[in-house]
């Protein structure tokens, strides 16, 4: 049996309307692409990628920070609760095959951190100015880097 290819969002749990459009999209690509998104399963960044993977026929994953599964936004379908608060962003960072970065700040930086450690591939949008990130200019650019 073949396996998904999993895919974490990382990102704030606050964004303005411009990159959450942003975050939609990528969702949307992440689904279309045949991946599985995982993300932190909250507001912000997290919702608006979920969102758009849904909409797209996309399965997604939320990682939460506490225990219960209603902290998880409406587009989450598989929730796992972790009672881990932000140490639950080594999951997210270490357990995908990609990491995509938009906006964020200092949980963000954390995530790419631990990606970055376990040699995951790590592409941004709007991020972090770091050397090992990949930047990208337009969700297009995740077609043929996702893999089915």
């Amino acid at each position: 049996m073949a396996r998904k290819f999993l895919v974490s969002v990382i990102g704030g749990h606050e964004c303005n309307e411009k990159t959450a459009k942003l975050a939609e999209e990528v969702g949307r690509i992440v689904a279309e692409e045949g991946a599985v998104l995982v993300s932190g399963g909250l507001t912000g960044i997290m919702e608006a990628v979920c969102r758009g993977s849904k909409r797209a026929g996309g399965l997604t994953i939320g990682i939460v920070p506490g225990k219960d599964k209603n902290d998880a936004n409406d587009f989450v379908d598989i929730v796992i609760t972790t009672g881990m608060g932000h140490a639950r962003n080594v999951i997210i960072a270490a357990g995908t095959d990609i990491v995509i970065a938009i906006s964020g700040e200092y949980g963000t930086l954390s995530e790419i951190g631990f990606a970055l450690s376990q040699k995951k591939p790590v592409y941004g949008f709007g991020t972090w100015d770091i050397p090992d990130i990949i930047k990208l200019n337009s969700p297009e650019d995740l077609r043929g880097i996702i893999r089915k």
